[in-house]
C-alpha cells in the first residue's frame, strides 16, 4: 500500500499498541517505524507504517529496514555470547590472549568482560580520525590496540560508542577467522532467517530507509562536552547522512552500522528471552545466555553521565532504568531505536524508525509502545 499507513498485526490483547503506533505516525512524532513484540518465541506484535524517506515519496513496508545505530551492539553481543558459550571465548581473560598486540601501553590484563561492558577506558580513538577510516577495519583496530586506555580499566564505565563494535569484533576475528558480521551471519541470522545486516549487501539498497538527523543543535556532538566526551562525540563526528552511502552500509561497524527493523531484532533477541531457542533452533545453552545478566560494572558513566549498570553486553535495571521484571536486559540505539529482553517474563520488544530523536538510549516514543503492550 502506498500511502505509509500502519501494516501488519497485534495479537487479539495487543490493539493498543496499534493505536499507539498510529498515533506516533499521525502526530508526527514518528515518519516512519517498525515495532514487534514476542512472548515465549512466538511473534505476537509486528507493525510498520509511515514513510522510508523525509519527502514520504516511499512507503515504510514490511521489508523496509533502516540503520539502527547502537542497537548493533547487541548483535555484536550475542556473537560474542555464542563463542563464549562454545568455550571459544573466556571473558575472564585478557584481551591479549586472543590479540596479543593489544597489550600495549597498559593494557596487558584488560579482560574481555572490560570490552562488553563499556569499561577497558577505550571510549574513542586518541589519533584524530575521519568517518572514512571507520570502514577500514585494520586501521581502526590497530590504533586502538595501540593506545593507552583513557581511564582504569575495569575501574568506571564510559560508553564505547564506536570502539566497542572493534574491540570486541576483532576478538571474535581473532578466533574464528571471520568478520564479526560474517559470523553473525553464519551463526545467528541466517540460521534464523533474520533480515539484519552487520555489512549490508549492496543488492539490499533499495529497502533501506532514510534516517533523519535530529534537530539542528540537538545531535550527539553538539553543546559543551568535556575533552573526553568531545573525543567519543567528535572523533570522527557522527553524522546520520553517511548512513545513506555504500560504503558506511557496507562496512562493518558492528557497534553503530547494523541495518534491519524491529520484526529482525525481536525475533533473532528472543534465542536469549527463550533460554538460547528460537524458530524451533536452539543455538546458545540457557547458562550461556544467562550470561548477558552477570553485572559487570555499575556507577556513574563517563561519558553519558549518568548511572549506569552493565551487564555483558547489555544494559541493566536500575532506578533510572527501572524494568518490570529483574531478570530483564536492555540496549537503545543513537536516535530511538530500542530492544528489551526480558527473560522472567520471556519477552522480547523492539522499536526501529527513521526520524531520529537527540538520545542514545531510547525514547518516550518506544517507551509508549511499550507500555501499551499492559
Amino acid at each position: 500500500m502506498a500511502d505509509g499507513s500502519v501494516r501488519g498485526f497485534t495479537a487479539d490483547n495487543y490493539s493498543k499498541v496499534r493505536e499507539a503506533f498510529q498515533a506516533n505516525l499521525a502526530s508526527g512524532a514518528d515518519v516512519g517505524a517498525s515495532f514487534c513484540a514476542t512472548v515465549d518465541g512466538e511473534t505476537v506484535v509486528d507493525l510498520w507504517g509511515g514513510w522510508a524517506d523525509a519527502e514520504k515519496t516511499r512507503p515504510w513496508e514490511a521489508d523496509t529496514i533502516v540503520n539502527v545505530y547502537s542497537t548493533t551492539k547487541t548483535m555484536t553481543a550475542l556473537t560474542a555470547l555464542l563463542l563464549a558459550d562454545r568455550g571459544e571465548l573466556d571473558f575472564a581473560a585478557p584481551v591479549a590472549k586472543y590479540w596479543p598486540e593489544f597489550a600495549a601501553n597498559g593494557k596487558a590484563d584488560v579482560k574481555v568482560s572490560h570490552l562488553m561492558s563499556h569499561s577497558a577506558g577505550l571510549s574513542g580513538w586518541k589519533e584524530p580520525i575521519t568517518t572514512e577510516d571507520l570502514y577500514d577495519w585494520e586501521k581502526a583496530t590497530s590504533l586502538l590496540a595501540a593506545q593507552a586506555p583513557y581511564w582504569t580499566p575495569g575501574s568506571a564505565p564510559g560508553y564505547h560508542a564506536l570502539t566497542q563494535g572493534y574491540l570486541v569484533g576483532e576478538v571474535v576475528r581473532r578466533i574464528t577467522g571471520k568478520s564479526l558480521g560474517t559470523v553473525f551471519r553464519q551463526e545467528i541470522a541466517e540460521p534464523l532467517g533474520a533480515d539484519f545486516h552487520i555489512g549490508l549487501p549492496a543488492s539490499e539498497d533499495a529497502r533501506v530507509a532514510d534516517l533523519i538527523p535530529p534537530p539542528p543543535g540537538a545531535g550527539i556532538a553538539d553543546g559543551e562536552q568535556s575533552e573526553l566526551v568531545a573525543n567519543m562525540s567528535r572523533n570522527p563526528g557522527i553524522d546520520p547522512v553517511a548512513t545513506r552511502t555504500r560504503a558506511w552500509r557496507g562496512a562493518e561497524i558492528p557497534a553503530a552500522g547494523g541495518t534491519g527493523n524491529a520484526r529482525s531484532v525481536a525475533e533473532i533477541h528472543v534465542l536469549l528471552a527463550n533460554g538460547g531457542v528460537a524458530k524451533g533452533k536452539r543455538i546458545l545453552s540457557e547458562a550461556g545466555c544467562r550470561k548477558a545478566l552477570e553485572l559487570q560494572v555499575e556507577g556513574t558513566d563517563l561519558i553519558l553521565g549518568g548511572p549506569a549498570r552493565f551487564g555483558m553486553g547489555f544494559g541493566l535495571p536500575s532506578a533510572t532504568v527501572p524494568m518490570r521484571n529483574p531478570n530483564t536486559i536492555y540496549w537503545g540505539g543513537y536516535g530511538g531505536s530500542l530492544i528489551i529482553i526480558d527473560m522472567d517474563a520471556r519477552t522480547t520488544v523492539a522499536y526501529a524508525m527513521n526520524k531520529m530523536a537527540p538520545t542514545t538510549t531510547g525514547d518516550m516514543r518506544a517507551f509508549g509502545l511499550m507500555m501499551a503492550m499492559g
